[in-house]
């Protein structure tokens, strides 16, 4: 049976910082829904109401694209070890990016800088929702994946640069993401 929080809980904390992948998931108002898994551990609880992730150059920008037209964010976590639970928050998010202001106070909490780091998605908790979770399977983690951090490590902030412009400046329907101010 589904439960709503008005915010995150103690155990809702605990729950979290033991999951070794989330997801986020982001709509514009016409256009193809995003649903992208998150490693790396890149999620924080930033208090009672207020989360978000350290997001890290990737294929897309879909994510900072919706928050800009509509902030609808949802992140979700699936206990795949253990007791069976799925959590999810609702919220209104926005991304911050190291020219604004509040990166500088928010960018510490999000731990060691990563090669290729884009910007923060933060969002302001609308509800917090579990459920049992009983259909997830079981699995093991054998790991972190080095290779998205070692790719940019490898390549350099030019590149870095380079792959935003051409990849990261509009999402897949064509809508402005704000990474490079436009």
């Amino acid at each position: 049976m589904a439960k709503f929080f008005p915010e995150l809980s103690p155990a809702h904390r605990e729950f979290i910082a033991a999951q070794k992948i989330f997801f986020v998931a982001s709509a514009p108002r016409d256009g193809r829904v995003n649903l992208s898994p998150k490693g790396l551990d890149a999620f924080r609880v930033l208090g009672p109401g207020r989360a978000g992730y350290l997001d890290c150059t990737g294929s897309g920008n879909e994510t900072a694209a919706h928050l800009a037209e509509n902030s609808r964010v949802t992140f979700m976590f699936c206990s795949f070890e253990g007791a069976p639970l799925i959590l999810r928050i609702y919220g209104r998010g926005r991304a911050v990016r190291p020219r604004d202001p509040e990166w500088r106070d928010l960018r510490p909490a999000f731990g060691p800088d990563l090669p290729g780091e884009r910007q923060l998605i933060v969002a302001e908790i609308e509800s917090v929702q579990t459920s049992c979770g009983f259909g997830v399977p079981l699995f093991a983690s054998a790991g972190e994946r080095t290779t998205l951090p070692d790719t940019w490590r490898r390549r350099g902030p030019d590149a870095v640069a380079a792959y935003w412009a051409e990849k990261n400046v509009r999402s897949i329907d064509g809508l402005p993401t704000g990474l490079l101010g436009e």
